[in-house]
């Protein structure tokens, strides 16, 4: 049992690292002048990182053929290689004047790549690990990718304080090229040790693991206090925090400890539990129900099956459809542009976000990235929060109903971008981003949801596609509006994102609509 939660820890570590293309807006604008880039070519190049993703069904395929351990390490190694080169470049003034665009454009697409084989290793790990509370401990782990750009932002605050702007944006290359891998150096024994551990820990349909709630009650603890931690620190603004190296310092501390420190108190007190009680079916065995032999023959496999409330939860019988099946269906056409005008298109205004805030003529970029890496982390766990309460409520909705609920403000936020005001633009960032990472983290069930587990890190793959489709899409769409208002290379005030905003939230309430529609379609399950 604390093994499962050692391996929840291992995944909370590794999210929370692996997000390195969400710092992308804190140096996009240095990078920019570095290399001498027009805005097209800048939105190619975060264009680029999400293209990463089009050959992210390799680390499905490679994670149902090698040791998760080995899958996790070639991640780290595309990432240390698509990253650290480009830091390399930048460092050296003559390879900085002499580097091609098409290099720094493949270097990208390779780092982004990366992202795809550690965020696999971490999907398999924790519903392997954690059957019956799938939603639950994804919810968790994947809220910490959401923290990155501040972890990351919080870590150049401190370390290169005295730098220049330059100087900083390669302390962000440098960090994306080597904090990774140090982490997944770490954490392989972890991930090697525990992929095996939900098969035999949990091996019939009945299994006391969704008492596992007591863990998860402390695990939820901690995470709230790290996102509000994260959103008061990021709110006190650059002007508080600027003038002193001393209080970046203690909250670079706090993060670390809520981050890397208090979430190891989970598996310690399970193994303390473990060791008091011994076996998980004594201690329950005066307020369990334990099923009959016939409910036992008549039960479905672990695999395809979530119990809620001590039976099966329906909504998680899932038909085991191939990719190549699952790509005629309607529904995952559904779901596919469902994402794509919610979660991909939140993706576009974050990956946009510097240009966005130099263009209103805002000084404190990095706060701004800092708040929407907060407001993420929030986002991707208000999935978990939610499935919590219907379980034990009785009821659970379809996860495209939560879809439909969560990309409704979405598309509000967009419009109210159009006002012009720093308020407007801290709120709705707040708002898009909250929207992002809660869609981001559903869609990981909800693709099990409707095509089953055994194929799942295919499918999942090959749904996020539609992320490089719609970061060149829409970012190009968006940097060809932005050039129509430039004035010596650079576009200032509300005109330069004006129709990329009103663009974006339509399309936002269309898939809204999309969205309700596959509800009624899934709802049955």
């Amino acid at each position: 049992m604390s093994t499962q939660w050692l391996s929840l820890v291992a995944t909370i570590w590794l999210q929370s690292i692996s997000g390195t293309n969400s710092n992308f807006p804190a140096y996009s604008s240095q990078l920019k002048h570095l290399l001498n880039l027009s805005q097209l070519q800048l939105n190619n190049l975060a264009f680029a990182s999400d293209a990463g993703k089009i050959l992210a069904w390799f680390s499905g395929v490679a994670a149902a053929n090698l040791p998760l351990w080995i899958v996790l390490m070639i991640g780290s190694l595309i990432g240390m290689i698509g990253y650290g080169v480009q830091y390399f470049f930048l460092t050296n003034l003559h390879a900085q004047t002499t580097t091609p665009y098409w290099l720094v454009f493949l270097l990208t697409m390779v780092a982004g790549n990366s992202i795809c084989w550690i965020n696999t290793v971490c999907y398999i790990l924790t519903i392997q690990n954690f059957p019956l509370d799938m939603q639950l401990a994804l919810g968790l782990s994947t809220s910490y990718q959401g923290l990155s750009a501040k972890i990351y932002a919080d870590i150049v605050d401190v370390m290169f304080a005295k730098f220049s702007s330059d100087g900083k944006a390669r302390g962000y290359l440098l960090l994306n090229s080597i904090l990774p891998f140090i982490v997944c150096l770490i954490v392989a024994p972890v991930v090697a040790r525990s992929t095996n551990v939900g098969d035999s820990g949990s091996g019939s349909w009945y299994s006391c693991s969704r008492k596992l709630s007591s863990g998860f009650v402390l695990m939820f603890l901690i995470t709230i206090v790290t996102g509000t931690y994260a959103v008061i620190s990021s709110s006190l603004g650059v002007s508080t925090l600027s003038s002193s190296r001393l209080p970046q310092l203690f909250i670079f501390i706090g993060i670390i400890l809520l981050v890397v420190v208090f979430p190891l108190l989970v598996p310690v007190v399970e193994k303390i539990r473990e060791n008091v009680q011994n076996k998980c079916w004594v201690r329950q065995r005066k307020v369990c129900s334990f099923p009959t032999e016939e409910q036992v023959n008549e039960a479905p496999p672990l695999e395809n099956s979530t119990v809620k409330k001590g039976g099966i939860n329906s909504d998680d019988l899932a038909e085991e459809i191939e990719p190549k099946l699952m790509l005629k269906q309607a529904d995952f056409w559904l779901y596919f542009f469902v994402y794509l005008f919610g979660a991909t298109l939140g993706l576009v205004y974050l990956n946009n976000l510097g240009q966005v805030a130099e263009s209103r003529g805002h000084a404190r970029t990095t706060t701004l990235v800092s708040l929407s890496s907060s407001f993420c982390f929030f986002g991707r766990l208000v999935p978990s929060l939610l499935e919590h309460y219907f379980t034990r409520t009785n009821y659970m909705g379809s996860r495209a109903g939560t879809m439909a609920m969560m990309m409704a403000p979405m598309s509000g936020a967009f419009f109210v971008l159009l006002i012009n005001s720093n308020i407007s633009l801290y709120i709705s960032t707040a708002i898009i981003s909250l929207s992002t990472g809660a869609i981001s983290t559903i869609s990981v069930s909800t693709t099990r949801e409707l095509f089953g587990a055994k194929h799942f890190a295919i499918n999942h793959n090959i749904l996020i596609i539609n992320i490089p489709i719609g970061s060149f899409i829409f970012g190009n769409t968006a940097a060809v509006l932005y050039r129509r208002n430039t004035d010596v290379g650079k576009c200032m005030g509300m005109t330069c994102y004006q129709t990329s905003f009103m663009i974006w939230g339509s399309l936002c309430c269309l898939g809204s609509l999309l969205a309700l529609i596959l509800h009624s379609r899934t709802n049955k399950l």
